[in-house]
This record gives structure tokens, sequence and C-alpha cells, in this order.
């Protein structure tokens, strides 16, 4: 998904003007973003958290050369998803169920036939 899908979701959904979606699309990523740079974390219910992480820095090498280099302390950002996202998203992939001869003929070859490559046959010989 891009920004200018969330853009058009906005207008379509909501019925507002796409430079007024435009706008606020662009307002919520810069409050995001300021926030980030300040170090605050940003947490959105049903969806995850964002969290700013603070590396020391440490003594480097350098592959090539072998001569020790100094690394400077960074921050960087993780994404945690919320239970609930993680919960719909694995929900999601499981959902489509598959029952009988179709979860036989869909699992891989070799799952069900011992390893030699050929799909199983049923008793009426159709696989």
């Amino acid at each position: 998904m891009l920004k200018s899908d969330l853009i058009n979701i906005l207008v379509v959904k909501r019925g507002v003007t796409q430079k007024q979606a435009e706008s606020t699309i662009e307002n919520i990523f810069e409050s995001m973003k300021t926030a980030l740079c300040r170090g605050e974390n940003i947490e959105i219910r049903g969806l995850g958290a964002f969290h700013v992480k603070n590396y020391d820095g440490y003594q480097g090498r350098n592959p090539k050369t072998g001569e020790v280099i100094p690394v400077k302390p960074k921050r960087g950002i993780l994404f945690r998803t919320g239970k609930e996202l993680r919960d719909r998203v694995n929900r999601d992939e499981a959902q489509p169920a598959k029952s009988g001869a179709a979860e036989i003929a869909a699992k891989t070859p070799g799952e069900n036939d011992g390893g030699t490559g050929t799909p199983p046959v049923a008793a009426n010989g159709s696989i």
C-alpha cells in the first residue's frame, strides 16, 4: 500500500477532496516523524507501536584493512505489531480452509508420498 492509496481511501470513504486528504495524511506522517525524532514512542491501538532504540557506540573493524574504527552511538526505529493485528494477519492467512481431496492436492509433492515427489492417487484413480 502506498501513501497515494491511503489518500484515495480517504477521498472515497470520507468524501473529502483530494487536497484535504493529502493534507491530512501528510500532517499525520509529519507528526509521527517529528515525535520519533524527539525520541518519543508512538502507539496506535489495534496496529502496533514504533519505538526509538538507542544503540551505544562501539569499536568496529574495517574488514578490508583490519583497522579499528570507532562507530558513533545512533538511534534506530523498531515497529512491533499489536496483538490484534498479529492475530488478524495470522487468521487471514489460515482462512481459506480446504478439505478432503483438495487439501491433499494442495500439499507440496513429497508430503504424503514418502518423499518421491509424486502426488498421492485416490482410490478412484484421480489425484
